[in-house]
This record gives structure tokens, sequence and C-alpha cells, in this order.
């Protein structure tokens, strides 16, 4: 569920938002800044997770990579690129 926020900015950094960042994009641009800062222990918790998916990521890569290559015809080493 989203929550509407009243904030007062000095005139030209809202402009310079407008003007980066996009009159529709400035409460996800905000968002995504603040963000970080109150809602620490789910980040851990995301990094935490990002690196197991790492870590899988390169026991694949590392058993894909042990595996032989097979050909066109499905037999070890022919036509193997």
């Amino acid at each position: 569920m989203q929550k509407k926020l009243t904030i007062t900015l000095d005139e030209s950094v809202y402009e310079g938002l407008q003007t980066v960042i996009g009159r529709r994009q400035i409460s996800q641009f905000i968002e995504s800044l603040v963000r970080p800062h109150v809602l620490g222990k789910d980040l851990e918790a995301s990094y935490a997770e990002m690196a197991r998916e790492e870590a899988r990521e390169a026991e694949a890569l590392e058993w894909a990579e042990a595996t032989p290559k097979l050909g066109h015809r499905g037999v070890r080493g022919e036509g193997a690129t």
C-alpha cells in the first residue's frame, strides 16, 4: 500500500528533480534513496540472499564448464565446439 507524503524543498532542488529525474518519477526516486535507511534489516536480508544466489550460480557455472560438451548428434566429442 502506498501513502501520500507532503514535503518542503528549496525551489532550485525541486526544479532540479523535475529536470533530472522527471515529473512523474520523483516519488520513486526519493523512495529508492530513503528505503535502505529505513528498512535496513530487509536490505541486509536481500544482500545475504543475493550472495547465496551468486554462490549457487558460480557452482552451476563450474559444473557446466566441467561437463563434456555434446555435439549436434548428442555424441560426446563429435561436432562439439
